[in-house]
């Protein structure tokens, strides 16, 4: 459109060196290939993706534990060897008394019991609930449940009934010092047979 009166050159090609050495600087230019980001790159995606492995491997296992656990207690509750006994207690002193309760799943073909305390009043820093087997032949320990102020108000504990000794003929709860007692020497929370 500007050339209307034939004023503008005629186009002519570039000179042969020319051309070269504009094409030769542009070969130049043009962005090399490396190798060398492509394959940090496929490093940081293993890396990535191994780390992703490994904890989808560790929640599948700790998923597979938690699991195996709730089987195991429901095994407690539906089991035809399986007695319930529910202990309604009172704990602490004065006016911080609190009325709880303890549950006892006995199941005597697995020879374990589980047991579960629910609204008892913490422990005094010093102090621990402890469980006790019942034997005709006197009380033996059986565990430890320590509750704190700043724990829950529910716990549960699994027990294994002992191998050896005399037969175990009920269950009951003390309060000892912390590290637990050989005898019973505190308040005793409650005793049952089962």
């Amino acid at each position: 459109m500007t050339d209307w009166l034939g004023m503008m050159p005629k186009p002519r090609p570039p000179r042969p060196e020319l051309r070269e050495r504009v094409l030769a600087r542009a070969l130049r230019a043009r962005p090399r290939r490396t190798w060398g980001r492509g394959l940090a790159a496929a490093a940081v995606l293993a890396a990535a993706l191994m780390a992703s492995a490994w904890w989808v491997g560790s929640t599948i296992v700790g998923l597979r534990a938690e699991i195996a656990a709730l089987r195991d207690t429901l095994g407690f509750v539906h089991g035809a060897a399986t007695r319930v006994a529910w202990v309604p207690v009172r704990t602490g002193t004065g006016g911080g008394a609190q009325r709880g309760a303890v549950v006892i799943f006995a199941d005597s073909a697995a020879r374990r019991w589980l047991v579960r305390c629910e609204g008892m009043a913490p422990n005094e820093p010093h102090q621990t609930y402890q469980i006790w087997f019942l034997t005709d032949r006197g009380p033996m320990p059986a565990g430890l449940m320590t509750m704190t102020h700043t724990e829950p108000t529910v716990m549960t504990m699994g027990i294994d009934l002992p191998d050896l000794g005399p037969p175990v003929i009920g269950i009951a709860m003390s309060i000892e010092p912390r590290g637990g007692s050989a005898q019973p020497s505190g308040p005793m929370v409650f005793q049952v047979r089962l």
